[in-house]
């Protein structure tokens, strides 16, 4: 299974910005998805995560009304809109799928794309 991010880039405090996360191999639309997040100097935090449905999302308490997840099983894509982007959301941002092989684990990883957000 491969996973390959892209949208990310240099944007200032308030913009918007849109990631793709493209999934080839395996059966995507059996995975459940999320994206996470590793700011400089921290651990990596879980951002978002959506059913293999997409029928149920969660969010972390500091993206909540800001960031959309979303996915597209015919394209095998997963997508986070983040709206109002804020400096504290400069980070790595990885996305991920839980193909349940391992009880509450992701096992598959994207190589993560920057998002850096100037004030």
């Amino acid at each position: 299974v491969h996973l390959v991010e892209s949208g990310g880039g240099l944007v200032q405090a308030g913009d918007s910005l849109r990631l793709s996360c493209a999934v080839s191999g395996g059966t995507f639309t059996t995975y459940k998805m999320g994206w996470f997040r590793q700011g400089p100097g921290k651990e990596r935090d879980v951002v978002a995560s959506i059913s293999w449905s997409g029928d149920s999302a969660y969010y972390a308490d500091s993206v909540k009304g800001r960031f959309t997840i979303s996915r597209d099983n015919t394209k095998n894509t997963v997508y986070l809109q983040m709206n109002s982007l804020k400096p504290e959301d400069t980070a790595i941002y990885y996305c991920a799928a839980d193909s349940k092989k391992i009880a509450g684990a992701y096992d598959y990883w994207g190589q993560g794309t920057q998002v850096t957000v100037s004030s």
